[in-house]
């Protein structure tokens, strides 16, 4: 919560809101929270070339939730975190991200298994601020040609 306590000691109005979805309730607390937000704020743990981001389950539904109320949905991640896939949707991600190695070793069958991310599409993000700026979704597939060249 140090972010938390350097914005009080500053002049800036703030409220600050951490969520994590193990519930379905949870999710419906973040429709309530989210007329209080003026913004969303997320990290990622993949770039993907269409712009869209893979990271932790619930993140997919955060963005859903903010485009319905209007409000940005930004993305914070380092350009190493930039891979060259293209997802259309949740079951175009590779059983690789979705899944622990320890389920994909052991797991018979993983329709059966729940996966620890998903897939939120590039029309629901605003911007996203990287090492290399703030870009838009449609210019991650500019940056990945120069980094891979």
């Amino acid at each position: 919560m140090l972010l938390t306590q350097r914005l009080n000691q500053s002049d800036y109005p703030q409220y600050i809101a951490v969520f994590w979805f193990p519930t379905q309730s949870a999710f419906f607390g973040c429709r309530y929270i989210m007329e209080k937000v003026d913004l969303l704020l997320v990290g990622a743990e993949g770039v993907v070339e269409s712009g869209g981001i893979i990271n932790k389950i619930g993140t997919y539904q955060m963005a859903v939730c903010a485009k319905s109320h209007n409000k940005p949905f930004y993305v914070v991640a380092e350009s190493f975190k930039f891979v060259r896939l293209y997802p259309l949707n949740q079951q175009d991600v590779p059983d690789r991200f979705k899944y622990t190695a320890e389920i994909l070793k052991s797991a018979k069958n993983l329709a059966e298994e729940h996966p620890t991310v998903d897939y939120t599409p590039p029309s629901f993000i605003t911007l996203l601020f990287t090492d290399l700026g703030v870009l838009t979704p449609s210019a991650v597939s500019d940056e990945l040609i120069k980094l891979y060249l």
